[in-house]
């Protein structure tokens, strides 16, 4: 008889900017969901997949928990706590800090769920040995975990013992998805949010989080390998658009340019990007232009 096939769908739950997205990353090896310093980055819930000769595990981010300021936010916050039973393992990162009303609103939710959940304490390059034990001791009080991992997302610490820890919960089941494929996400969700990753690193503290990406056009010329993305950065104000835009086109032209490199690297590709910016108020507060971005794709 062949050894057994394991397989299952693990959520990565947890507070804004907790790193969820660069633990997925790390773990899957590929860049798939957007990082940023900036809260709130994860609009949808990304499916990626890591497949190896026994094993695929499908992790989803989910946007991080929050207080919703808006339509967008409350959409978000739903989409987040509705994976948590319909997983095979829950994931909840926390990064080092005060407990604070946040995890606890966090935990409560995990109280209502069987799901088996791990406990992963990121960004533990930044803390010592004993702050460490004492947040695995704090955390334990309040919840009876299955398991409680320290890890650093960005220097890859310990995350051979998580993915381990990973492996031997999924329960037995099928391959899924196909061994050459790390998401589920179309290659112009992928390219939209990479464009939207640069500008908000770009930008930083200039223009807050009302910003889309809508893809205007995407095509492969016939006669050679190259595809034309032409795209547009939706903002809130005409006062960001001029700051998006920057003195000649510098701001746009470094986001393009910062963007087509990666985006390159996803499609294998050479890529022909073009960018425009355009304003369109209180966005983040229509249902439809919620749905018309992508972001609601999944709530139904």
């Amino acid at each position: 008889m062949g050894q057994s096939f394991h397989s299952g769908f693990i959520t990565l739950i947890g507070r804004t900017n907790v790193g969820k997205s660069t633990l997925m990353n790390r773990l899957v090896g590929e860049k798939i969901s957007i990082i940023s310093n900036k809260p709130q980055t994860t609009r949808n819930r990304i499916q990626s997949v890591l497949t190896e000769e026994d094993f695929q595990a499908i992790f989803i981010d989910t946007p991080g928990i929050h207080k919703p300021q808006n339509k967008l936010g409350e959409y978000m916050v739903k989409m987040a706590r509705s994976t948590l039973g319909e997983v095979d393992m829950i994931l909840y990162l926390v990064e080092p800090g005060r407990i604070g009303d946040g995890d606890l609103g966090i935990i409560d939710s995990l109280k209502q769920t069987k799901t088996p959940v791990i406990l992963v304490i990121n960004k533990i390059d930044t803390i010592s040995r004993e702050e460490i034990a004492k947040l695995i001791d704090d955390y334990r009080k309040l919840y009876n975990f299955d398991e409680i991992v320290p890890v650093s997302a960005t220097e890859g610490e310990n995350i051979d013992t998580l993915m381990r820890l990973i492996k031997e919960s999924l329960p037995e089941g099928p391959q899924y998805f196909p061994d050459d494929m790390i998401t589920d996400q179309p290659e112009r969700q992928l390219v939209a949010e990479l464009i939207r990753e640069k500008a908000l690193h770009l930008l930083q503290e200039e223009v807050p989080h009302g910003l889309a990406v809508e893809i205007d056009l995407f095509s492969q010329r016939e006669d050679s390998d190259i595809i034309d993305i032409n795209a547009t950065i939706v903002c809130e104000r005409e006062s960001h658009k001029g700051i998006i835009i920057g003195k000649k086109g510098s701001m746009l032209k470094e986001i393009g340019t910062r963007a087509r490199y990666d985006i390159e690297r996803l499609l294998g590709s050479k890529v022909y990007l073009e960018l425009w910016v355009k304003v369109k108020k209180n966005w983040r507060d229509s249902d439809y232009l919620i749905k018309n971005f992508g972001f609601d794709q999944r709530d139904n």
